[in-house]
């Protein structure tokens, strides 16, 4: 509102009302404005402290579900790394196991063939004479 705007309503009022009546209309308007402002301030403060406390309680929930959350996730990794380990070692051990056997039968195949071999040779020089004649009944 400008100046002269607020000036015609000031006239119409001393004009409604008289000059008597102006003051304590004015005090009456400054009192109802006064209280209506205290009235808005104690909302505005009951909302902020019910916020507050639901704001506390919302994260006292979140930090709660967070650690809780948090120890599962560590528990899981724990159990993961020690089936991990587990699961390592015994496939180590079947490895040592596995190639312990096939060189024990790669030994026994060497073995047999080196017999072989020898008996060949052994039966070979027995045979290099061509007019040996072994007589069987």
């Amino acid at each position: 509102m400008s100046g002269p705007e607020i000036l015609i309503i000031i006239i119409v009022f001393l004009l409604l009302f008289g000059a008597d009546k102006l003051p304590e209309m004015a005090k009456s308007l400054g009192k109802g404005m006064r209280d209506f402002k205290k009235a808005t301030d104690e909302i505005k403060s009951e909302l902020e402290n019910s916020t507050r406390d639901i704001r506390s309680d919302i994260n006292e929930v979140k930090d709660n579900i967070s650690k809780d959350v948090n120890d599962f996730t560590e528990s899981v990794q724990s159990d993961v790394n020690n089936m991990t380990g587990n699961l390592n070692k015994d496939i180590n051990e079947m490895t040592d196991t596995f190639t312990g056997e096939v060189n024990d039968v790669a030994g026994e195949i060497n073995k047999d063939v080196s017999d072989a071999a020898d008996s060949l040779k052994k039966d070979d020089k027995d045979n290099s004479d061509p007019y040996r004649y072994e007589y069987t009944d």
